[in-house]
């Protein structure tokens, strides 16, 4: 059998796409356009169960396209996902900026807000340095 050389799907839903990479992290690819506070539930918490059965603590978060974190979203990111998924393991994740400056600022919020819990992140302008970055990381 071949080896897994391409990212493989793992869910999807509205807000975006949830990939499983063969070097053993998720990526959280972001849809643009705006979303339901359940789609994006349902999408974190995949991304949550995906870290969770595959025993891996980093992800790759694609957030180009993103549309700003509306208030709902980021109390409900900072309150409840970030809690859940870390559960008292250090978590790191690269997060590709937003192109749309408000949305930039939604996530540096949210980053900042997330600052104090088990997740560890880095933002960035483009793929190549995220997953550069994501490669010297070692759990």
């Amino acid at each position: 059998m071949a080896e897994q050389t391409a990212p493989r799907l793992y869910f999807e839903n509205p807000v975006g796409r949830l990939l499983e990479h063969p070097d053993g992290y998720a990526i959280v690819a972001y849809n643009p356009g705006k979303r339901s506070l359940g789609d994006m539930q349902a999408f974190l918490t995949h991304a949550s169960q995906l870290l969770r059965t595959r025993g891996w603590r980093k992800m790759l978060g694609d957030q180009q396209l993103m549309s700003p974190y509306t208030e709902e979203e980021r109390t409900w990111i900072q309150d409840y996902w970030v809690t859940r998924t870390a559960q008292g393991e250090e978590i790191y994740g690269a997060v590709i900026l937003p192109q749309d400056v408000f949305a930039r600022l939604s996530v540096n919020l949210v980053m900042k807000e997330a600052h104090a819990s088990a997740l560890t992140y880095r933002l960035f302008d483009n793929e190549r340095d995220a997953k550069a970055w994501l490669d010297q990381v070692t759990v």
